[in-house]
Order: structure tokens, then C-alpha cells, then sequence
């Protein structure tokens, strides 16, 4: 056998051996588009993620007193005051508009995921549908979190402040734009494990290189509690920083049993 014989046949041995591509980040073998199409496809996705918004405020906006009336439930003992015309009027708008932007997300998410699938290799495929469930239950987990915890404990540390010095009488402007920030915030602060996660398994960040870096992450985790709340109480920020701290260390737990 020439030698130029025997070289070809190690080298098959080894392609046989040691395959350059893994089948888990090849793309599925889908009907490629154009540029064009993609961008008609981006403009429809939109177009019924809009669709979905506007059904659903409305739907919220019809039925919008007794969302209020479930988010007055924390501030129990305090009288809401409206102090310009129209005030409760435009607060119902924001309400409706909250709920329902919060109502639609499932539609929006459907219509992300089917937008960016054909672009995802089988690998990333596998990821996608915990890292969509996990991001849905931390964001309702944060959402209950913080009507549960965060806002009675805001309140209570206003009201027990300013006991015997001012009356209790809130603008309900002010109180709503409070607690749907508050809400809000703390919902997209929960989604920490998922980032932790995505990173880990796409391996960018490992396991050990979270827990080297937690004196930062402690302070960050201070930082943000003061950013994301939107009142100055100290025990608000304390709760939600030991939350996110629990977040990120949880994270940790997760990445380190993929074994990234």
C-alpha cells in the first residue's frame, strides 16, 4: 500500500473516531427565507403580539375595579384621595394597561419563540422550553413575592413612621405608580437563575466562576435592591437584595448540577 494510502486511512480513522460536528448544534433542515421574508414574518409576529396587548387591556380596563380593589388590599387603613380630575381615570389606563401587558405575555412569548426556532440548533432547542417555563414561574413568583412581602412591608414601615405626626391619606396616583413598579421590578429580578443558567449551559460563565465573584455580587445585590425599589426604606431593599441573593446562589445550584 503507498504511503499516501495509509495516511488517508488514519485520517478517516480519526473523522470516524473523533467527529468535528455534533449533531445537537446542527441546525434542523428547514425551508431557509430570505431577508425579505424574515422581516414579513418579524412584522406579522408584532403585529399579533399588538393585537393581543389591545384585546386583553381592554378586556382589563372593562373589568378594572376589581383589580384595583385587589391592589388597595396591602395599603388596608389608608384612604385614597383623587386629587385632580380624572386622576382615577388615567390610573384605571395604567392598571388596565399593566394587567393587560401582563395578561398577553404567554401570546407575546409564543409568538418570540416562533419567530427565533428555525434559527436554533437542536441543542438550543432542548434549552428552550425549561428556560421559558422557569422564566414564567420566577416572574409570577416574583410577582407574588412582592404583593405577599415587599409592598405590605414598604407600607407598613410609611404608615408606622409617620403614625400620630400625619394623617393617612395617599394620592392613588402615587400609590399605584408605587406598587406596579414595585411589582414589575421585582418580577424581572427573578429571572437571575434563568441568566445564570443560559450562561452555564452555553458555556460562558462555569459554575465556579459565580461563586468566586460573590463578595461583588453581594454588593450588587445591595445595589439593585436600592434601584429597583422604588421607596427609600431600608426594608424593602434588604428584602428584595436577600431575595436576589438567594436567586443567584440558587442559580449557582442549578448550574453546577448541569455540571458547567
Amino acid at each position: 500500500m503507498p504511503p499516501s494510502q495509509d495516511i488517508d486511512t488514519v485520517i478517516d480513522l480519526e473523522e470516524d473516531n473523533y467527529p468535528d460536528n455534533d449533531p445537537l448544534d446542527e441546525l434542523p433542515g428547514e425551508v431557509e427565507m430570505s431577508m425579505f421574508e424574515h422581516l414579513e414574518e418579524l412584522r406579522m409576529r408584532i403585529f399579533y403580539a399588538l393585537i393581543a396587548v389591545v384585546v386583553a387591556m381592554i378586556g382589563c380596563f372593562i373589568a378594572v375595579k376589581p383589580i384595583v380593589q385587589l391592589l388597595e388590599i396591602p395599603a388596608q387603613g389608608v384612604k385614597f384621595l383623587q386629587l385632580a380630575p380624572g386622576e382615577y381615570f388615567f390610573v384605571s389606563l395604567k392598571v388596565a394597561g399593566y394587567s393587560g401587558l401582563l395578561l398577553a405575555s404567554p401570546f407575546i412569548l409564543y409568538q418570540i419563540i416562533q419567530f427565533v426556532i428555525p434559527g436554533l440548533t437542536f441543542r438550543e432547542r432542548r434549552l428552550l422550553a425549561p428556560v421559558v417555563l422557569g422564566s414564567s414561574v420566577l416572574f409570577f413568583g416574583g410577582l407574588v413575592f412582592a404583593y405577599l412581602l415587599l409592598i405590605p412591608a414598604a407600607l407598613k414601615f410609611f404608615i408606622n413612621y409617620g403614625a400620630g405626626v400625619v394623617e393617612q391619606s395617599w394620592s392613588i396616583d402615587k400609590y399605584f405608580e408605587f406598587v406596579l413598579l414595585l411589582l414589575f421590578s421585582t418580577g424581572l429580578a427573578f429571572q437571575i437563575p434563568i441568566i445564570q443558567l443560559l450562561l452555564g449551559s452555553l458555556g460562558i460563565v462555569s459554575s465556579d466562576t459565580m461563586i468566586s465573584g460573590w463578595r461583588y455580587i453581594i454588593v450588587g445585590a445591595v445595589v439593585l435592591g436600592a434601584i429597583l425599589t422604588p421607596s427609600t426604606d431600608p426594608l424593602t431593599q434588604s428584602l428584595l437584595a436577600g431575595a436576589v441573593l438567594g436567586l443567584y446562589f440558587g442559580g449557582i445550584g442549578l448550574v453546577k448540577v448541569l455540571g458547567k
